[in-house]
């Protein structure tokens, strides 16, 4: 009887620095795994921006170079130079890169305005308002987004040139709108979906009409979300270039029809680098206006996501 006594504590004492080493062994097995998962996640993060980053970087290398030594396969420039930005500018070659930014610049705020305007009453409408047909019509809306620009660029060049609008601000103003709404829509109906009635309510019975509650209440809110969707459709009007190529005329062309009609010095010689300092002056823009207005790229694209 005493020797059962005394054996069970010893047995205790000695299963207890067992038990603590196997559990001291799971929590190291699960910080290693941990730790692996971190690490391929980070080396898997800064591939994809070394991917993404990588022919930016190439064009702006491109651009410093001398035209003579353009295919000069280091990375970096060895005969750095600042002609080619003043080729791009230069007109006696042909290269009219002002004009064309002036006019995508001038081109892609009215397209951004109108969207905006007709994007933000029209996702509000079907966000808020409970009439028959409201899923066809959004349908409808994602539906037209869908048609790749290649099947409506005869039917348009065939209208505009019996409207005589060919070459016009006008035949790429309407295109653009058409193009830029459905993303406009889209991305402001989810965040007016997510956006309380009590606010709308509250305004009304201060005294608020519905366009007074809209304007002074819900507009102000959605902010971020509208600064965002401008964002986009400006980006998405700057960068396109299948229909500027058809409907646009030398006085109405945008950056990316003057970049490609770029001419070199040399005849039968492609100008790379011009091109390549041509491309960096075009993207300046869009990385500015990003920077600007980071905060609320961020703040839009999160909002919506939690209800409440």
């Amino acid at each position: 009887m005493s020797s059962t006594s005394v054996a069970g504590p010893a047995t205790a004492t000695a299963e207890r620095p067992v038990f603590a080493e196997e559990t001291l062994a799971r929590v190291r097995a699960r910080r290693r795994r941990a730790a692996g998962a971190a690490a391929r996640t980070a080396i898997q993060a800064v591939l994809i921006v070394v991917w993404c980053l990588l022919p930016f970087y190439w064009m702006i290398v491109t651009a410093f170079r001398d035209p003579q030594y353009t295919y000069d396969p280091t990375p970096w420039p060895t005969h750095v130079t600042l002609g080619n930005f003043a080729s791009a500018f230069d007109t006696s070659y042909g290269n009219y890169l002002g004009r064309a930014l002036g006019n995508s610049f001038f081109i892609c705020v009215v397209v951004t305005v109108i969207a905006l305007v007709l994007g933000i009453s029209g996702s509000y409408a079907l966000a808020r308002l409970d009439f028959p047909g409201k899923g066809l019509v959004m349908g409808f809306i994602l539906g037209a987004s869908m048609f790749p620009g290649v099947a409506i660029l005869t039917p348009l060049f065939g209208l505009f040139s019996q409207l005589h609008w060919s070459g016009q601000y006008q035949a790429l103003i309407i295109p653009y709108i058409a193009g830029a709404l459905p993303l406009t829509v889209y991305t402001l109906n989810s965040f007016f979906r997510e956006m309380p009635w009590e606010l709308e309510e509250a305004a009304r019975i201060d005294g608020c009409t519905s366009a007074q509650a809209f304007r002074i209440v819900i507009l102000p809110l959605a902010a971020p979300a509208v600064f965002t969707t401008a964002i986009l459709a400006f980006i998405a009007s700057w960068n396109e270039y299948l229909l500027a190529s058809v409907l646009s005329s030398d006085q109405t062309q945008t950056v990316t029809v003057a970049i490609a009609n770029f001419a070199g010095t040399t005849p039968h010689v492609e100008p790379y680098t011009i091109i390549m300092a041509a491309g960096v002056v075009v993207t300046i823009p869009l990385i500015i206006l990003v920077l600007i207005f980071q905060r609320r790229i961020v703040a839009g694209l999160t909002a919506g996501g939690v209800k409440g």
